[in-house]
């Protein structure tokens, strides 16, 4: 059904002639009469009368002209629902607890005219096709990994470097330490399962591991990070590392510890992946939004994968 000869049938119905709407239409006369013609033959029934007065509705024509409104609204909504500037700013996140999520929150609370629609996508692969297919605006990422170059029509920067920290329970051998150096981690059991192979985090870690001689353990499944916070607490023997930005609730029994790593301090890099010629208005007020709150990048004393290029 061609929306033009249901919208010229909505209007004739409001205005009553086919001349005053035509004048509404910016067209001719003709052209709505062949438009309504069109519109019964394909609906099988008259929906006008004529009459002196102009044109009026026939029962059929009255039964139709909700549903006409109706096709015409939906009509609206899935166009505006493509359209840069009028659809929500779509943005991937590895994690909803992660840095990126403050971010993201921070800004929406500057700037909360702006709709957003949140996902969270697994791995940089699909972060990157989805942005390529248009379905998704921007991603926050750890690029670029290893080996693997962004394609040419990605564009990314990067917007935070967020500060590991050693996460134990209140029985580990260093729980009560103020800080800890990397080299004191040698040795010691470091707990992240999920650290999936071909993501970019687990490159990062991969690189870490190679870096200071560390031991990550990634065996077990993966039950979330209330899992994982739980056997933290309760086993002396593991440790895990967190961001932190990185936001979690644990029970208070747990006694969990957040401890800062020192000379040099494992820094994870966060960048927002978009495409070159993604048209969105607000895609570059997040930009700019993010080029003013950026904070840390490069400082002296930190690490970070020699892949990662210097902001």
């Amino acid at each position: 059904m061609d929306f033009d000869t249901v919208r010229t049938f909505v209007v004739a119905a409001d205005v009553g002639q086919f001349q005053e709407a035509a004048a509404e239409l910016a067209v001719t006369q003709q052209a709505v009469s062949k438009r309504i013609a069109a519109l019964e033959r394909t609906l099988g029934v008259r929906l006008f009368t004529r009459t002196p007065r102009g044109a009026e509705l026939t029962i059929d024509g009255q039964a139709f002209l909700p549903h006409a409104r109706d096709l015409l609204r939906v009509a609206e909504r899935a166009v505006a629902s493509v359209r840069p500037g009028r659809r929500p700013l779509r943005v991937d996140m590895i994690a909803s607890r992660g840095a990126a999520s403050g971010l993201l929150r921070g800004f929406h609370q500057a700037h909360p005219d702006i709709d957003l629609d949140v996902m969270t996508l697994l791995d940089i692969d699909t972060a990157v096709a989805a942005i390529r297919s248009g379905a998704i605006d921007a991603s926050f990422r750890a690029v670029a990994m290893p080996g693997r170059p962004l394609p040419e029509d990605i564009e990314s920067v990067r917007v935070l470097d967020e500060t590991l920290q050693l996460l134990t329970g209140p029985e580990h051998v260093l729980a009560d330490a103020r800080s800890v150096t990397v080299a004191q981690l040698a040795g010691h059991r470091i707990w992240m399962p999920g650290v999936v192979p071909g993501t970019e985090w687990r490159a990062y870690y991969d690189d870490l591991v190679a870096e200071f001689g560390l031991t990550i353990e990634v065996t077990g499944p993966n039950f979330g990070s209330d899992a994982l916070l739980d056997t933290i607490a309760c086993t002396p023997a593991l440790a895990t590392f967190m961001g932190e930005r990185t936001r979690h609730v644990w029970p208070a029994g747990h006694g969990l510890r957040r401890i800062p790593v020192t000379d040099p301090t494992p820094v994870y890099p966060h960048s927002l992946l978009w495409r070159r010629d993604n048209p969105h208005p607000a895609l570059a007020t997040l930009r700019a939004h993010l080029a003013d709150t950026a904070a840390g990048l490069d400082a002296p004393g930190t690490w970070r994968p020699g892949w990662v290029m210097p902001h």
